[in-house]
């Protein structure tokens, strides 16, 4: 499936009118089953699916570890199905958080139950550099329609991994969906140009992930979920500065 489409438009000032042509990004509605039951819908950028259906269902308190997981298989027709060791589907109770049209829902087991021990790990300050760089040196498409939110993530081993979606939500739950595939560990650290919410630190700190950093913002609530569950937090991350809101022992400066 096309990820954008070129569309003419007319750019207007002051005193003249020009024809250009734009690209916009594909937004299409899926729906996620587990086990064949509805759980859920969210508009998407249409790739990634698998990993974006399971991160959505371990948002959603479903999936906990990758041992859960039997199989995963994306309809063309808009549908994510899921499908899991235990066949007994218990409903839960869901909390709307900050998420832009609704995409920002967390089962309120996941943001009361204690917090495992993070795998522990340090991160040199030139990684984070490579990390920012190459994520968005490889979001193309948000280059090409300044519409889609980036994600990277990496470890001991690098560069392991980019995602886009048009909702900074997703494009995090395709991550999480990778580490329960096993695609990776989560011993290491995610990079998201979108902002910091408790909900989106929630999630990372849920999977395992110990350095979670993001482009933009976090906010109150966001930052007291990093401080409990004792994940490194850093926000308005560029290129050879970073400011680290908890948990700076884990980046190493090369002086």
């Amino acid at each position: 499936m096309k990820l954008f489409s070129k569309y003419r438009t007319i750019e207007i000032v002051s005193n003249s009118s020009f024809e250009l042509e734009e690209f916009v990004v594909e937004e299409v509605p899926y729906k996620v089953f587990l086990n064949d039951k509805h759980i859920g819908s969210s508009m998407v950028l249409p790739c990634d699916l698998e990993e974006f259906g399971v991160g959505f269902l371990f948002s959603q308190g479903y999936i906990q570890k990758p041992e859960d997981i039997e199989s995963v298989r994306v309809c063309d027709k808009g549908g994510i199905f899921v499908y899991t060791k235990d066949k007994k589907i218990e409903k839960k109770d869901v909390i709307i958080t900050s998420g832009c049209g609704g995409s920002g829902k967390i089962s309120r087991d996941m943001l009361e139950r204690p917090f495992e021990e993070l795998k522990e790990y340090k991160m040199k300050l030139s990684e984070i550099d490579e990390l920012i760089k190459e994520t968005l040196k490889r979001n193309e498409i948000g280059n090409l329609t300044h519409c889609v939110h980036a994600c990277g993530f990496w470890s001991e081993k690098g560069f392991e991994a980019f995602y886009a979606d048009v909702g900074r939500h997703n494009a995090v739950d395709k991550v999480i969906g990778a580490i329960l595939l096993r695609k990776f560990s989560s011993r290491g650290a995610i990079y998201t140009t979108g902002r910091l919410t408790s909900d989106m630190v929630l999630k990372c700190a849920r999977v395992g992930i110990p350095i979670v950093i993001s482009r933009t913002a976090t906010s109150s609530l966001g930052l007291e979920i990093a401080k409990r569950a004792d994940v490194t937090l850093i926000c308005y991350a560029r290129p050879g500065r970073i400011n680290v809101f908890n948990r700076p022992d884990r980046v190493i400066r090369e002086d």
